[in-house]
């Protein structure tokens, strides 16, 4: 009878879950309309696109329209069907991502898109999602054993097929758990490296606190940090465009930019320009002076944008709400009785915040440039798309925290040792 009660009246609602989220996520998307409306000006001015102002507003409420859509629909199925569809979402995630390089589009000299009934699709932003699903799933399903479980074969190939001990780790650590955090990053390196970090970051804190042995977790480090240097040295996907950025960063810092022509700025360099003319309250909507000299002031530095227009005080709030997003994360987590639905909810919030906190360092110079979009404010169908997918997940496990409706897989606590 008490199942029965928690399935009849709040299945119902159209907004369930995290009420907190939900305002975060509105009024993200309503200062999204706003900026991008008044960043798009440089564009609806190119007499090529043949395209107004007004169009590409249309063009952003429709796609929001559809991640609203798509979100809300996502927020009502049940976790456990994340859990059972993992293995096939990242496969099919994984095999999109790899025809991209093929068949898709070249966008800043790298293949990342697919163009879909006048939309650009992304695979790699569904990789992302669907890496953090499918280790939530290992890592949930090995919390009996994991710490004990060692991922990090052997460094001598020879000892793989002879060692029994390499065989078990093969079998029971790096294939399920780690190959599919790897084979991701690799995957995602040549087109994006900064989203290959992130990744690999999120996976590196989901296995944290999925309770992997820290032995592990420091080879697994150190292995990263030298295929990153063994790449660079080999010029391996986009590392020469990589070390251009950092190489740029570096000279920002070191060198006077004050003789510099104008036109011979950086979008960083424009990107802190716009910074110190919006001040304290900003220059007012539709204002900025600077967004008509950045490459892509709607999506890669939109942020500066918005501190021209509307002021740090503002901005600053803007930031809080990111902030707030990942508290409502740790608060949904540390509700969540068993590993899965909790490790789901780490890795998709530490994707979002994470991505939103590279954009603002990088507005202000913290970072080199790393093409990170703000999620749900700037333009762009597939990053929307996919972020309301992601929060959509979480907000699905926030549902079933207040409806007590999760699975409770025997040996899946997170406590359990």
């Amino acid at each position: 009878m008490e199942k029965q009660k928690l399935h009849t009246g709040s299945d119902f609602r159209i907004f369930s879950g995290d009420k907190v989220l939900w305002i975060i996520v509105a009024a993200l998307a309503s200062i999204s309309v706003l900026v991008v409306y008044s960043s798009t000006a440089k564009m609806g001015y190119n007499t090529r696109l043949d395209r107004t102002m007004s169009d590409f507003l249309w063009q952003h409420i429709i796609s929001l329209g559809m991640a609203t859509f798509v979100l809300l629909v996502v927020h009502k199925i049940n976790c456990r069907i994340y859990n059972r569809l993992a293995a096939v979402i990242y496969v099919l995630s994984l095999l999109l991502t790899v025809g991209v390089y093929i068949m898709g589009s070249q966008t800043n000299g790298a293949a990342r898109w697919f163009s879909l009934f006048g939309f650009q699709f992304q695979p790699s932003e569904a990789l992302k999602i669907a890496t953090v699903l499918f280790l939530a799933r290992q890592l949930a399903s090995r919390q009996s054993t994991i710490d004990k479980l060692k991922i990090i074969p052997s460094l001598n190939p020879v000892k793989w097929f002879r060692d029994p001990e390499q065989k078990k780790i093969w079998k029971t650590g790096t294939l399920p758990v780690l190959a599919p955090v790897l084979l991701s990053c690799v995957v995602i390196f040549p087109a994006h490296t900064s989203s290959a970090v992130l990744v690999f970051f999120a996976s590196l804190i989901m296995m944290f606190i999925g309770r992997v042995r820290m032995k592990e977790l420091f080879k697994l480090v150190g292995l990263a940090v030298a295929a990153v240097l063994l790449a660079a040295l080999l010029d391996l996907g986009r590392t020469e465009t990589a070390s251009g950025r950092v190489s740029t960063w570096i000279n920002l810092w070191t060198h006077s930019q004050v003789d510099k022509d104008v036109h011979d700025l950086t979008d960083t360099e424009r990107s802190m320009i716009a910074i110190y003319n919006g001040g304290i309250i900003g220059r007012g909507a539709g204002r900025s002076a600077v967004r008509v000299e950045m490459t892509h002031p709607e999506s890669d530095y939109i942020f500066a944008f918005f501190v021209e227009e509307y002021g740090l005080i503002l901005a600053l709030a803007v930031l809080m709400l990111y902030l707030w997003i990942f508290f409502r994360g740790i608060e949904i987590f540390t509700r969540c009785e068993t590993a899965f639905p909790g490790l789901l909810v780490l890795g998709l919030t530490l994707l979002i915040t994470c991505q939103a906190l590279l954009h603002i360092m990088v507005t202000v110079n913290l970072i080199p440039e790393t093409g990170q979009n703000l999620p749900l404010i700037s333009r762009g169908g597939s990053s929307m798309l996919f972020t309301a997918i992601a929060l959509g997940m979480i907000l699905s496990v926030s549902r079933q925290n207040d409806e007590k409706s999760h699975d409770k897989p025997r040996g899946e606590s997170l406590m359990e040792k």
